[in-house]
């Protein structure tokens, strides 16, 4: 299950957030710092409109979304790396998602305090940045005391230090391990390390209602900020999110549509998410039921099953697919295979977005 872990400074609506894209989650969200120790943890469907096409067609008793862990994790501030404000504990709690999303607050109310006591979001990301990078640079100081001695006898510990060497320097710059260049091979590398600031970000623009459909002056600054990590930016509303959780599903829309925009923060955010991690989505579905899986892009047949199931990739024979528009299109998967869409996949295919397939395989 994809991982997600909610970063920021203290007060931006991270809590507010994450309660609100969680639904039924009980994470605490008040105004003072540090609201929030442990991280609190929920588990989110994906949301999905094809899974209810699907199930339709198929007759599905039980529709089975994927799902998405989302972290709040507590307000980071200045001198975190050192310990400050707990910041050893909530580091480490980053260390263990697969991508961030550090929220900014581009938002003004004088009834919430800032921790710096004015909006500035380019200072906001560039404190928690900062943090992460300092963190970052201590790990990998200690670690190349380490390797170097084994990098003697080692052709491993020799490429390891290799990389260490070439992150350290951007590192002491203040920038973050993002923005080196590092080949697939040296990525495994030094992925044990769980170097925070290599983790893949999301900059979610915390705006007020008025500012949802439009964004603002803050807004564009963390535009400014995400494009020289290859980051990217969502724009959403925590106050919004909290309303939309108490209408019923179906005044959600119409709501939305007053505000000038098409989707919640929990989809937008999600769809970035699956974005920036190269994810994908494919479905099986029966009169059991449809079911969404995630995968990465590229993966070919016999991985995609083996999601399912180990035994599916070992014995794979061939898997029987469709798209899920051709699907949709003729209505059921009699009038696909008498129209020839539903074809033979072997080992070697590579599987798409919105693939509906039936896995054949020796036990």
């Amino acid at each position: 299950m994809l991982r997600a872990g909610i970063v920021g400074l203290p007060n931006v609506g991270k809590s507010t957030l994450f309660n609100a894209v969680v639904a039924n989650a009980k994470a605490q969200a008040a105004n003072f710092p540090f609201c929030t120790i442990e991280p609190n943890v929920g588990i989110v469907a994906v949301p999905d409109d094809r899974l209810g096409e699907l199930a339709q067609i198929s007759d599905s008793a039980e529709i089975v979304p994927a799902r998405v862990e989302f972290v709040d994790i507590a307000g980071l501030v200045k001198g975190a790396s050192q310990g400050e404000g707990l910041g050893n504990q909530f580091l480490a709690n980053i260390r263990e998602v697969d991508a961030i999303v550090h929220v900014v607050r581009c938002f003004e109310d004088d009834d919430i305090i800032h921790v710096a006591g004015s909006i500035d979001p380019a200072r906001d990301a560039e404190i928690i940045n900062l943090e992460l990078a300092l963190a970052d640079l201590s790990q990998l100081e200690k670690r190349l005391e380490r390797v170097r001695k084994q990098a003697r006898t080692s052709k491993e510990a020799q490429a390891e230090v290799a990389i260490i060497e070439k992150l350290l320097p951007v590192l002491n710059a203040g920038q973050t391990a993002r923005q080196v260049d590092l080949t697939p091979e040296e990525d495994l590398i030094i992925k044990p390390l769980g170097l925070l600031t290599r983790k893949p970000v999301i900059y979610a623009a915390n705006v007020s209602e008025d500012h949802l459909a439009s964004g603002n002056e803050w807004v564009e600054k963390v535009r400014g900020i995400a494009a020289t990590e290859a980051a990217q930016v969502v724009i959403v509303s925590a106050q919004v999110e909290a309303e939309l959780v108490e209408l019923p599903a179906e005044d959600r829309a119409d709501f939305l549509e007053s505000l000038g925009v098409e989707e919640g923060g929990l989809r937008s955010l999600i769809r970035a998410t699956y974005d920036l991690l190269g994810l994908r989505t494919y479905f099986t579905t029966g009169p059991k039921e449809t079911r969404a899986w995630t995968i990465k892009a590229g993966m070919v047949a016999p991985q995609a099953a083996g999601v399912i199931h180990t035994d599916f990739e070992r014995g794979f024979i061939r898997a029987e697919t469709i798209g899920y528009g051709d699907l949709v299109s003729v209505g059921s998967m009699g009038a696909a295979k008498e129209k020839g869409l539903l074809r033979s996949e072997g080992k070697e295919y590579v599987v798409k977005e919105g693939d509906v397939m039936l896995f054949r395989f020796n036990v």
